[in-house]
């Protein structure tokens, strides 16, 4: 049976992070090309295996993580995406970083806008956010194209970041902090 937290669109299949993912992971949060704009910047391959492990354990505590994303044709790893809890306490983040040669055609976009789906059809969260730097003109194009809007700003470093949300109204009879969604 497919795991319900599997996602397929169009051109790409998203699973949930692996442990068996660590090597191109790794290889993608080590890259500046990739990575360096990303909260933290770029991470050894320790701090990856830190972070993929508590990608892991958030998958079964919250019912949602970080995917990975690779071509439907070929299998090839193209990125990452996928919901975290800020660390800051601004909420449910969406999150994407992919390989520069697979950008520029949509593939973020068409794998961010799956995340934020599952987010609000799936999860039940009535509010998604995203944070990109003022001048991410790249991440920020994505952030809108899947309909979620700015909502607020703040300094980090003396960089000035954009906070955007998707707001969702959830059913009046659904769990209004979210539902888990478990594998069956």
């Amino acid at each position: 049976m497919l795991s319900p937290w599997r996602l397929a669109t169009a051109r790409l299949v998203m699973t949930p992070v692996a442990p068996a993912d660590l090597r191109d992971i790794a290889a993608l949060k080590a890259d500046p090309r990739a990575f360096a704009q990303m909260l933290g910047g770029v991470r050894s391959r320790a701090e990856s295996a830190e972070e993929l492990a508590d990608d892991i354990r958030a998958w079964g505590a919250d019912g949602f993580g970080m995917w990975t994303v690779r071509a439907r044709e070929g299998n090839s790893f193209l990125g990452l995406t996928g919901l975290m809890h800020r660390p800051d306490h601004r909420g449910v983040a969406l999150r994407f970083a992919f390989w520069p040669q697979a950008r520029g055609v949509g593939l973020a976009t068409e794998a961010a806008g799956a995340a934020l789906v599952y987010a609000h059809e799936k999860v039940l969260l009535p509010r998604v956010v995203a944070v990109a730097r003022e001048d991410n003109f790249a991440s920020r194009m994505v952030i809108g194209a899947i309909g979620m809007t700015q909502a607020d700003s703040f300094t980090r470093n003396g960089i000035l970041l954009l906070v955007y949300h998707s707001r969702r109204k959830i059913a009046a009879d659904a769990d209004h902090r979210h539902r888990q969604v478990k594998p069956g």
